[in-house]
C-alpha cells in the first residue's frame, strides 16, 4: 500500500480540522506521536486541545497510545457528550 496516512475525523476533531477527512504525506510506519505532531502542525491549537483528549481508531481498536503505529488510516475520536 502506498505511503499516506487517511485520517477521519468526527466531532469537535472535524471542527478543529475544517474537514471530516484527509490524507496526511506521512509513511504508513509512523506512529501515532508523529501523525500527533503533525496535525498539531497543520491544524494548530484547536487541535492540539482536541488530540489532548482524543482516542485513535486504528485497525479496530481504540488506543491512547502514542507508540502505536498508525497504519493506513486513523480515525480521530475526541470524547462525545451524552455518552
Amino acid at each position: 500500500m502506498a505511503d499516506g496516512i487517511a485520517v477521519r475525523y468526527f466531532a469537535a476533531a472535524a471542527e478543529a480540522a475544517g474537514c471530516s477527512e484527509e490524507t496526511l504525506d506521512l509513511p504508513n510506519s509512523s506512529d501515532l506521536g508523529e501523525l500527533k505532531a503533525a496535525l498539531i502542525v497543520r491544524h494548530g491549537a484547536d487541535m492540539e486541545r482536541v488530540l489532548s483528549v482524543a482516542a485513535y481508531l486504528v485497525d479496530s481498536e481504540l488506543t491512547r497510545d502514542l507508540a502505536r503505529t498508525a497504519g493506513a488510516r486513523v480515525d480521530i475520536l475526541p470524547p462525545f457528550a451524552g455518552g
